[in-house]
């Protein structure tokens, strides 16, 4: 009944979650692509992604998650660029720091859907990417702004997992000297 917003709580039902979950909605008239995203980070160090494509699941993703992921990346860092403590300037929050505790469920709805291959895994419609990364971006940058207690805890996460990161690059680096 709540949609993607409660289907993504029902997910993170067994963790203990660092905000409400974000729904993203938008459209794109001249191609009549409709877009939902829902988010919620958690915790854990696991991300569990779902995506779908008028109503089918992209088990193998496609263009529709590539483009929310590089929305989120790019909002994310965005942001961080101006909440960040002065002791971790140098610190690169990537992609995969914010992947750690994601979930997420992206939907579309397109009208002419172009599958790879007989299973329907994987969508492949070019113009999908740049539509699902416009409406992210722009949702999602707007939630940031007007929750920035539930974004300082997104972005303290992600760099938690990059420091950790460094460490272990550090690490096997003076390993192998």
């Amino acid at each position: 009944a709540g949609g993607l917003g409660e289907f993504v709580e029902y997910l993170n039902r067994a963790q203990s979650t660092l905000h409400p979950p974000v729904v993203v909605t938008g459209r794109d008239d001249d191609r009549a692509v409709e877009v939902e995203v829902a988010l919620q980070y958690n915790e854990s160090i696991n991300e569990m992604v779902v995506s779908y494509c008028n109503n089918i699941n992209t088990i193998d993703g496609g263009t529709h998650l590539t483009g929310f992921r590089t929305a989120l990346t790019r909002t994310l860092n965005s942001y961080a660029k101006g909440v960040v403590s002065a002791k971790n300037k140098d610190l690169t929050i990537t992609g995969e720091d914010f992947k750690e505790g994601l979930t997420a469920i992206v939907s579309v709805r397109v009208p002419d859907p172009k599958f790879q291959g007989q299973t329907k895994t994987k969508l492949g419609n070019d113009e999908v990417e740049g539509i699902v990364a416009k409406v992210v971006n722009d949702k999602l940058a707007e939630f940031l702004e007007k929750n920035p207690a539930a974004a300082k805890k997104v972005i303290a996460k992600a760099q938690l997992a990059a420091e950790a990161r460094e460490a272990h690059r550090a690490e096997a680096v003076a390993e192998a000297a």
